[in-house]
């Protein structure tokens, strides 16, 4: 896996992770923060579905050994992506409960 990939998820699971702690521990009423913290999750969402939508319609690779490396990448980022969505329904469900 490349260096960029992982980088890119541990940025997006830190600006996750950050944004969740930020508003849990924000003053305000519980139903503000719980609208708040939905929000966030949608926008991250998004950003998340768009950037499995870009990395499966990637460019084509010309030279063979960069393609399968290049493949190899894209599967493995895309099992991070949907497995951070996955967290993503999984948080908006509990904050929904609540």
């Amino acid at each position: 896996m490349s260096k960029t990939t992982n980088t890119l998820l541990a940025f997006l699971t830190g600006v996750t992770t950050g944004a969740i702690l930020g508003i849990l521990y924000a003053p305000d009423k519980g139903s503000n923060t719980r609208d708040k913290l939905s929000y966030q999750l949608d926008k991250y969402k998004a950003k998340l579905e768009e950037l499995i939508k870009e990395i499966i319609e990637g460019k084509e690779l010309v030279n063979n050994n960069a393609k399968v490396e290049g493949e190899k990448v894209i599967t493995h980022a895309k099992e991070k992506a949907e497995q951070l969505l996955e967290d993503v329904d999984e948080l908006l469900g509990q904050i929904k409960k609540n």
